[in-house]
């Protein structure tokens, strides 16, 4: 299983009266950790965007376990928990600067065609980057 890392930098802005980061920003760090994988499994977002295509979030799932506090650096860490012909579900925890869990997280995406929302299967668009997922995905499908 591949597991791709990057790092969040704890902005004042992220946080809230508490002084802990507000919830809603876990959800953004991994959408950064989304993009990240795809980016280190050598594939890019935005061409398959150029090209007419969008992965809408089809379902979001997130556990706060340690919450994180300004000026902290956590690291979010994805991977491709299950990848299947129409559905690719990615892996997420994002982890204080000593390996505490902050928040472990799951979102669910499709592959649809922008004109008309209808979906499409990776692989009729990119076989390489739908064999790559399938090759790393936790769950062998």
């Amino acid at each position: 299983m591949f597991i791709s890392e990057t790092t969040v930098e704890v902005r004042y802005a992220e946080t809230d009266q508490m002084g802990v980061v507000y919830h809603a920003n876990y959800i953004i760090w991994c959408e950064i950790g989304r993009s990240q994988i795809v980016k280190d499994l050598g594939f890019n977002y935005a061409k398959l965007e150029e090209d007419g295509y969008l992965s809408p979030v089809m379902d979001f799932s997130i556990q706060y376990k340690a919450a994180m506090r300004y000026g902290q650096t956590a690291t979010v860490r994805t991977w491709i928990e299950e990848h299947t012909k129409l559905r690719t579900t990615y892996g997420y925890e994002i982890l204080h600067e000593d390996g505490t869990v902050a928040v472990t997280a799951k979102s669910q995406h499709i592959l649809v065609k922008k004109e008309n929302f209808r979906p499409v299967a990776l692989k009729k668009i990119d076989a390489a980057w739908d064999a790559k997922y399938a090759e790393v995905a936790k769950i062998q499908s």
